[in-house]
């Protein structure tokens, strides 16, 4: 018997059109993108579906990337499939969780959107930096840098890409450090800030803030996090997750090693682009992976997987 994951993207993975076939093809799909636009005074389809500038500022990427992703989750759902468990990298986790009935969707994207505006006024801009590491394991990067300060993992995304983050000088030594350690290469990322780094601590304790007011409710299928990759069934840790999360390393990898081993054997990434689907390819070839990121896609997985 397979066993379903959902998995939806973090930053990054946004584009301009992004959900627009879904809005136009699906009542479903418009309701949760107009019910965005009314909650956060933000015209989602402006933001998402045309070429602007704001889609890559992270206080406005975070709302509309869980918007669309939600939207189209929404759709997966009405069509009849169903996960096991669901798991979200960085800011996908809250759709992981809304998926897994845990947070309703408005309260997803409403506190998504206090997220980006806090982690985007976290550091000066200029100040910190992120990159990624490709060609060495974790642990030979925690080994390398472990005497740098300021800088430390952000990302465990797959064998041989792993991410770095941290004050903008310190990512810079490391980075020299790294590519003498036998890194294939160092790529600095265009963030906006240092995510996932004790940089963001105080962020972290921000949002813990704000999810003190978030209704949630009891699960009904598990969440994988990002903190420790282990699952979590019991909603009352997941607050204190969230905001943990901020400030934490992504275990990506990690997260789908433990669903692998727990027998998931079908993964279907729900969002723009492919990006989890080729961490995919690098964790695990034994599973099957699918991708959910326009209107075609939904009958093909579901005339599959249902």
């Amino acid at each position: 018997m397979s066993k379903i994951a959902f998995m939806f993207p973090g930053q990054g993975a946004q584009k301009a059109g992004m959900g627009k076939d879904f809005y136009e093809q699906s009542e479903t799909a418009r309701q949760v993108i107009d019910r965005a636009s009314e909650l956060l005074d933000i015209d989602m389809k402006e933001l998402c579906f045309e070429e602007n500038d704001r889609l890559d500022q992270t206080e406005y990427t975070q709302a509309a990337l869980v918007t669309v992703c939600m939207a189209m989750e929404h759709v997966l759902r009405e069509r009849g499939l169903k996960a096991d468990v669901t798991a979200g990298l960085s800011l996908g986790e809250y759709c992981a969780i809304a998926s897994a009935g845990g947070m309703s969707t408005e309260d997803a994207i409403t506190t998504v959107r206090k997220r980006g505006i806090l982690m985007q006024n976290a550091v000066p801009g200029g100040k910190g930096s992120m990159a990624a590491v490709l060609g060495l394991t974790g642990e030979a990067i925690e080994k390398a840098i472990e005497g740098i300060d300021g800088v430390s993992i952000a990302n465990y995304n797959c064998p041989g890409q792993i991410v770095i983050t941290g004050w903008k000088e310190s990512v810079e030594k490391a980075s020299e450090v790294l590519k003498e350690a036998g890194a294939k290469r160092v790529l600095p990322l265009n963030v906006s800030g240092p995510f996932h780094s004790p940089m963001l601590t105080e962020a972290g304790e921000e949002l813990g803030k704000v999810l003190e007011n978030v209704e949630v409710s009891p699960l009904m299928i598990p969440y994988v996090t990002n903190v420790t990759a282990g699952y979590v069934t019991d909603i009352t840790e997941t607050k204190a997750l969230l905001a943990k999360q901020v400030a934490s390393s992504v275990r990506w990898q990690q997260s789908v090693e433990n669903m692998i081993a727990d027998g998931v054997d079908i993964f279907v990434e729900i969002g723009p682009g492919k990006t989890l689907a080729g961490f995919m390819r690098k964790i695990s070839r034994d599973v099957k992976v699918y991708n959910v990121g326009t209107w075609e896609d939904v009958d093909k997985v579901v005339s599959e997987l249902c």
